[in-house]
């Protein structure tokens, strides 16, 4: 094969799932640039490939594509793969990519399966827009801070999330977004696969009690014009209890009870004003 940078779609789970394309370009490339060297040689040994890797990680992925590319334009082909699903997508691959087209090396791309678009379509909510916003913030104030400016967002939404911060961030999730439907995708392709829907308070329920195991994609319905008209008569009404002498508290407290809404929805909105 002629200088190249195929990116090349591994599995998320069912290694059946792999193209066979991806399979013959694996096969046939110079050198393989992985995201973990150890978890990509239990591909490459299932199908029988032998072939010569190199690591490319979120923490040398800077100074390896000066690499890889000197490689590449000297005549040798390369495959940059994953640990799972599609390389650039809350995965390595942005940096080498860029590098490549900065440098005139054409990059072929080899589809397949991604975890974000496989729970969009099984989640039941709409898939003619949405967003994808990967995994949000580590520390819990920022995490919450993002979702506020998502409050109003029209399109469906899908997030990844990690086991141990799963039911941290649906607690954020209905405060600041309030009990809005979802869909919860976990292990997909794989053994234990399950997905939940319901409300955020229904989904918060069933993970409860739960030993959370897994990678999580959440998609979540987008904001609707009816909500979106809501929040604007609660913020005119907390002004003008506000202007008559309410205090903030108060004036949340009696809005939530006219407007038979979650006191922290409603404090949310008038962090605001």
């Amino acid at each position: 094969m002629e200088g190249k940078l195929y990116i090349c779609t591994t599995p998320i789970g069912n290694l059946g799932d792999i193209t066979i394309r991806a399979l013959e370009t694996l096969k046939e490339v110079d050198f393989i640039a992985a995201e973990d060297t150890r978890h990509t040689i239990k591909l490459l040994n299932h199908f029988d490939i032998k072939k010569r890797m190199v690591s490319c990680h979120e923490h040398n992925e800077m100074s390896r594509s000066t690499e890889i590319i000197n490689r590449v334009l000297a005549g040798e082909s390369c495959a940059l793969v994953s640990d799972a699903g599609m390389p650039g997508i809350s995965d390595p691959g942005e940096i080498l990519i860029k590098e490549a087209i900065k440098r005139n090396v054409e990059v072929v791309i080899l589809p397949g399966a991604t975890a974000f678009a496989s729970a969009l379509v099984i989640s039941g909510l709409d898939t003619h827009k949405f967003v994808f916003e990967g995994f949000l913030a580590h520390k819990k104030s920022e995490r919450t801070r993002e979702l506020e400016n998502l409050r109003n967002e029209r399109r469906t939404m899908i997030f990844y999330e990690s086991p141990h911060r799963l039911k941290e961030t649906l607690k954020i999730m209905m405060k600041t977004l309030g009990d809005r439907n979802m869909s919860i995708s976990r292990e997909i392709t794989k053994k234990f696969e399950e997905t939940v829907r319901g409300n955020i308070s229904f989904c918060l329920d069933h993970f409860e009690s739960k030993d959370v195991k897994g990678e999580f994609v959440i998609v979540v319905e987008g904001s609707s014009e009816e909500e979106m008209e809501e929040e604007v008569d609660v913020r005119k009404k907390l002004i003008e209890l506000l202007d008559e002498g309410y205090t903030k508290k108060d004036a949340v407290k009696k809005v939530s009870k006219d407007y038979n809404l979650h006191k922290n929805e409603v404090y949310q909105i008038s962090l605001e004003i």
